[in-house]
């Protein structure tokens, strides 16, 4: 495959020994195992030596970079800082193959594929959430911002994890997690008025030059970016010959595609080039076209069966037709401003040599339905529109195909030609990128392709043929799957609220203020307490009963429950609260409530101020209801505001007097 994987950031040093450690030597090996194992330490630390001397290099560049105000020195730095990122990608694919060498058995074919374009995870710096969680924690929720010191270091432990996930599901659902986290993060500490205040930094996939934000979006966007960079990965190190193996590829970049749609449509004002919408749109097209041919290689593995077979070989000229038109459509994309400034030569040779590569290939299929083929009248009336000619106005019912065997067997030697010059220039735009000649999957699977065109051209090719060839119609493209862009799916990787114990994030948000009141002694009356709740974590009361006992305590319509007789209850549901009230005796009950406040102030304890009555009106009509920790479904949108998610209305229930 074209090498193009995940560049080392400032925490590489860590990450190449965790890499070195996983494949060191296992007990209980025989010796030639050993021996080989003996041999590719010795090659893994010489590529350790070399990532370290690239990262210097980088550190040095980088600083550079931002010292600087010259604008031809900051693009010439960029230039090196490309230029070092796509050493540094090489080297970690070739560290990668070398631990995956002895321990599994990687993608094998016995036939040749084509090699398929990985993109490179997007690389991060170490970040502390220690103090900036705690201040908003204190500052704004009004608790102790210490006592959270096992969350902040459960988040930082996911953050580390997902900097280096493995190429398989669980790297996927590791990467996934973080994301759901990110958004319950979004949902609970951040409004349009103040962010975490944290600055996030990551590094370009393509270009390597560093970009920063205090944004949480930010966050977010760049772990989808590599969400749909490890599908790319996935797909690329399928084994695809065979029908599971292209099935899973197919799935691959079709989640890739998804991820990076759903990436341009909900993240904006990107800072880095990858994740433009110039260069998202790109990678989306990329990704279609490479699921496109391992739709085209599935149908080419009953080969055996279906090699003297007319419409399957039409078959086969129209899915490479449409392949090569994919690839056609990224090629033009990536000539294009800006996206030809920082995309990688060998990605754009290479898009540019599949779609010779499988315009030729739709002509070769072609010209053996005509050769080897027999249709009958009615297949080859429908043969006729595989076939693209303008045909003259004064000859509108001009015949594509000719009808006698002679005839097809002159077109298909002019299919063979095109063949052949589409084949030779593949190999030649492969010579010119010095990067492809060192791929050498990729020229035995051109030199084959030409060898086996030219092998049939001879055949047709008779000593008294004298007559100038005709000129081979273009392939109508066609596929027998359409294929679709898969949007990520998030639901089906459940995750905990680290931050569970703030409480449901509807009310206790960043989003809010609010004031703590109480404890408040309730007695029961004659008439119960004298209020009546609704709703679900947390339980608010709806209405005070004017003189009664709970408005003599000071409650008031729109409270929010928070604790009964000592004991938290943000996250009770209504049941739990009413059974807990309806068990206390004649001596009352203590309750601890929240108001939510109209003003910017901090929140805290002492007076009281009125509730915001727009927003207990929507909750009485409508009713708030927040999953607890093991259901937590956050929302994976990328925007700088959220609406709080409202459930369904809760039942209006009056306590009574104890029975």
């Amino acid at each position: 495959m074209i090498p193009e994987e995940r560049r080392d950031g400032q925490g590489a040093s860590e990450e190449s020994t965790r890499l070195q450690a996983a494949g060191s030597v296992r007990k209980g090996c025989e010796t030639p195992v050993q021996t080989q194992r003996s041999r590719l330490q010795s090659r893994r630390a010489c590529i350790h030596q070399q990532i370290n001397k690239e990262l210097r290099m980088r550190t040095g560049a980088e600083n550079l970079y931002r010292a600087t105000s010259n604008t031809q020195v900051r693009e010439t730095v960029a230039l090196e800082l490309s230029y070092v990122n796509s050493s540094l990608q090489l080297l970690k694919e070739e560290l990668e193959e070398l631990n995956c060498s002895v321990d599994t058995d990687g993608p094998g074919s016995e036939g040749i594929t084509v090699p398929m374009i990985p993109l490179g995870l997007k690389e991060t710096r170490e970040l502390d959430w220690s103090t900036a969680l705690k201040e908003l924690i204190s500052g704004h929720f009004g608790e102790d911002g210490s006592s959270y010191e096992a969350e902040i270091k459960e988040l930082a432990d996911l953050r580390q994890a997902m900097r280096t996930p493995s190429r398989d599901e669980a790297g996927l659902e590791l990467l996934m997690a973080y994301y759901n986290q990110l958004c319950l993060l979004d949902a609970r500490f951040v409004s349009p008025a103040r962010s975490v205040g944290l600055l996030f930094h990551w590094y370009d996939s393509l270009t390597g030059v560093p970009a920063q934000q205090r944004a949480l979006a930010f966050e977010k966007g760049s772990v989808l970016f590599n969400i749909g960079a490890l599908h790319t990965q996935i797909g690329a190190r399928q084994d695809r010959s065979c029908l599971e193996g292209t099935s899973r590829a197919v799935e691959a970049f079709q989640r890739a595609a998804g991820a990076f749609s759903f990436l341009r449509e909900k993240f904006s004002h990107a800072p880095s080039p990858d994740m433009s919408p110039a260069s998202l749109s790109m990678l989306e097209r990329l990704m279609i076209a490479q699921a496109q041919e391992c739709v085209f290689e599935g149908l080419l593995l009953p080969a055996p069966a279906a090699s003297h077979d007319c419409v399957a070989q039409l078959r086969l000229a129209q899915e490479a037709s449409q392949v090569a038109a994919e690839y056609k459509q990224v090629y033009q994309t990536m000539a294009q401003p800006p996206v030809r400034d920082y995309v990688p030569f060998a990605w754009t040779t290479l898009v540019h040599v599949k779609a010779e590569y499988f315009h030729a290939l739709a002509h070769y299929h072609a010209a053996t339905a005509l050769c080897d083929g027999c249709p009958a009248e009615m297949e080859l009336l429908a043969s006729e529109q595989v076939f693209l000619r303008p045909q003259a106005p004064s000859e509108p019912g001009c015949p594509v195909l000719p009808q006698g065997c002679e005839g097809r067997r002159k077109l298909g030697k002019a299919h063979l030609k095109r063949a052949i010059l589409g084949q030779e220039e593949a190999l030649r735009l492969h010579a010119v990128c010095r990067a492809l000649r060192r791929v050498d999957l990729l020229q035995a699977v051109l030199v084959q392709a030409l060898r086996r065109s030219l092998a049939r051209y001879s055949e047709l090719d008779l000593e008294d043929d004298f007559f100038e060839a005709i000129e081979a119609p273009d392939i109508q493209p066609k596929t027998c799957q359409r294929l679709e862009v898969r949007a990520p799916s998030f639901s089906r990787v459940k995750v905990a609220d680290i931050f569970h114990r703030l409480g449901p994030p509807s009310v206790f948000s960043a989003k809010n203020r609010w004031r703590l009141v109480g404890p408040v002694h309730v007695t029961r009356g004659e008439d119960g307490f004298g209020f009546t709740l609704r709703g679900d974590s947390p339980v608010l009361i709806a209405a005070v009963i004017p003189g009664g006992h709970a408005a003599a305590a000071g409650l008031q319509e729109g409270d929010y429950i928070v604790s009964v007789n000592g004991q938290p209850c943000k996250w009770w549901k209504h049941a739990e609260v009413v059974a807990q009230l309806k068990g206390v005796g004649e001596e009352g009950v203590s309750l601890q409530v929240v108001t939510l406040l109209p003003s910017a102030g901090p929140p805290g304890t002492g007076d009281r101020r009125p509730a915001l009555r727009g927003l207990l009106r929507n909750q009485k009509e409508c009713g708030w209801e927040t999953p607890g920790p093991a259901r937590a479904s956050p929302r994976p949108l990328l925007g700088w505001s959220r609406k709080a998610k409202r459930g369904k209305t809760g039942e209006r229930l009056s306590l009574g007097p104890h029975p």
